[in-house]
């Protein structure tokens, strides 16, 4: 039989610099197999970030590929340890896999004997008439409403998907169907329809008409019924916030006690840990609004001699590049860690017309992954508000060498997010203009690492690097080394494109199921970087200045800059009395 998993090989290996031979190249450790940037200075930062002291730090998330998978002391305990264990990574491979490629999974459904409704029942029985034609070395068959090419899924009937997710006696579809299904379903319908119909059909498929062969029947099917919501509940955990999806779990708990105790047990295993994971994002959502209030706190005047000399700068706070480069990523993983890999999806599926269920997307929306691109966009502004404030020109242009150095240790680090931000505040206009600043600046490292991510050629030259990163990372060594956070905006852009420029469905109704094998790859990525814990030691005073000291808005960028250097003509002139009038007018407001 043909299988269901398309993923079986790597990306070719590329050299890391090969289009970047006319300049001169940073130290990097995705070069000649060079380990990590620095040795960590743990003399100098080693004080505690406790949530007591500061709303930032919150728990850390449970996360599903580092939790042990469902357990139990009975002789049935292989049920649910088996080579599929939940607590992995359904992507674990080095690199996700080409759709095209064979495997040796086998979906295992076409010849299963169920007692269901007509439409499985016909679904099924067409499998015994499948159809397979040959186009020169590539074949395309077809069984039932599942049609195959090359041995890889690639259309379905949503029925025929949903029917492919149920679990039997014999058969537990393949991790990666369960991860891209659940993952994309969202597209067609609302996470709580899909699990009410899996459940059902599970249940269903049971029914004999003799209550004492039906509950020998899914005392036999529930351990792989459990291992299915395991891998949701651990995988997509901010589904079940919506309470129907709480209400049908609890359901599936009471059914599953009747029949099977060690099943039971491991039900009540997994909403624990479900439980858990949801109290760990309400308190990351509530440190995140409290930081966001502290940080919206206006500074209490403009730009003057007085006002610099009383607010401190990230000079005085820390001034070791690597340190500061250290604390970025700290963040960063922090904040990715939260993100849920359906919000990706959902995205899309706010604008499809399935919002029926308003509600649901209404309260989870994309609040996580909206966040993080917020904290990009503050960073930014922060690397601008510092170069601006201060009065003195060899100040300015101190700091401006300082972020060059903390930009390039976030290279060597693999944290392109932190980078490209530092880079796009840098180039802000009210820090570009700054022409007599930039005068006493040696710019050679800026324009080498304003060159790796430059967006020509669709960032051709950071994705390069990605790569590197990404090929150091699984051959890592030590925790620094595995350190792998993308440029997120250009990550959520191609997933976006990836969407739009392929129908979800095909001319015949069937759902474009490569489509979803290839959403699927892109996002699975992203749950490998995600997992990573940071290894670098917390220092407080750092974090919390980073993410709470007030930044300047665009117009007070652009009046600070003003008062450092001088319009240098009429439209600059005209510019800055229009800010100092309209800003003025807001405070008295205010």
């Amino acid at each position: 039989m043909p299988p269901t998993t398309p993923y079986a090989g790597k990306f070719s290996s590329c050299g890391l610099y090969s289009n970047n031979s006319n300049y001169p190249q940073p130290h990097s450790p995705y070069r000649n197999g060079a380990a990590a940037a620095k040795a960590t200075k743990e003399n100098i930062y080693n004080s505690a970030y406790s949530a007591a002291e500061n709303p930032y730090d919150v728990p850390q998330p449970h996360c599903a590929y580092r939790s042990a998978s469902v357990g139990s002391t009975s002789s049935r305990e292989h049920h649910y340890n088996s080579s599929c264990a939940v607590s992995e990574n359904p992507y674990s491979l080095p690199q996700p896999h080409s759709p095209r490629q064979h495997s040796t999974s086998c979906p295992g459904r076409t010849h299963r004997q169920t007692s269901s409704s007509s439409s499985e029942q016909s679904c099924r029985s067409n499998a015994t008439t499948s159809k397979s034609r040959l186009y020169g070395h590539s074949i395309t068959a077809s069984y039932g409403e599942m049609c195959y090419h090359d041995n890889s899924l690639v259309s379905a009937s949503l029925e025929a998907l949903i029917q492919h997710l149920v679990p039997t006696v014999d058969y537990y579809p393949d991790r990666s169907y369960v991860f891209t299904f659940l993952l994309s379903s969202r597209l067609f319908l609302h996470p709580y329809e899909l699990m009410t119909r899996v459940c059902h059909l599970c249940v269903e498929q049971q029914r004999s008409g003799d209550a004492l062969l039906d509950k020998i029947r899914f005392r036999e099917v529930a351990p792989k019924l459990v291992q299915l919501l395991t891998e949701w509940t651990e995988t997509f955990p901010y589904d079940f916030r919506d309470e129907r999806m709480m209400r049908c779990l609890k359901d599936m708990t009471h059914h599953v006690a009747r029949g099977d105790e060690y099943s039971w047990r491991a039900m009540q295993q997994m909403t624990q840990r479900l439980m858990k994971r949801l109290s760990a994002l309400g308190q990351y959502e509530e440190a995140v609004a409290a930081l966001n209030a502290v940080a919206t706190e206006r500074p209490t005047s403009l730009k003057s001699k007085q006002a610099s000399g009383q607010r401190s700068d990230v000079l005085s706070v820390c001034d070791d590049p690597f340190i500061l480069a250290q604390q970025l990523t700290h963040i960063e993983l922090d904040r990715l860690s939260f993100i849920g890999p359906e919000e990706f999806i959902q995205t899309f599926a706010m604008k499809d017309p399935l919002e029926n269920h308003k509600g649901f997307f209404r309260k989870r929306k994309t609040s996580n992954l909206e966040a993080y691109v917020n904290w990009f966009n503050r960073l930014s502004y922060l690397v601008a508000t510092e170069i601006c404030m201060p009065v003195k020109k060899k100040h300015r242009a101190r700091i401006i060498e300082f972020f060059i150095d903390v930009a390039q240790e976030c290279f060597n680090i693999g944290n392109f997010n932190s980078l490209m931000a530092i880079i796009t505040g840098m180039n802000m206009s009210p820090v570009s203009r700054l022409k007599k600043t930039w005068s006493k600046v040696n710019t050679d490292k800026f324009e080498i690492l304003e060159h790796q991510m430059d967006p020509s050629s669709n960032f051709s030259n950071y994705r390069t690097a990605l790569r590197g990163a990404t090929q150091r990372s699984e051959t890592a060594h030590s925790s620094q080394e595995k350190i792998v956070i993308p440029f997120f905006s250009l990550l959520i852009k191609d997933i976006y494109f990836l969407n739009e420029g392929c129908a979800s469905r095909l001319p015949n109704g069937h759902i474009n199921f490569e489509k979803l094998w290839e959403l699927a790859k892109q996002v699975s990525e992203f749950l490998v970087w995600r997992q990573v814990i940071c290894p670098f030691d917390r220092d407080r005073r750092i974090l919390q200045y980073l993410v709470t000291t007030p930044v300047f808005t665009e117009d007070e960028l652009h009046l600070a800059s003003y008062e450092s250097e001088g319009p240098e003509n009429n439209m600059e002139k005209d510019s800055r009395r229009s800010l100092r009038s309209s800003l003025s007018h807001r405070e008295n407001r205010s």
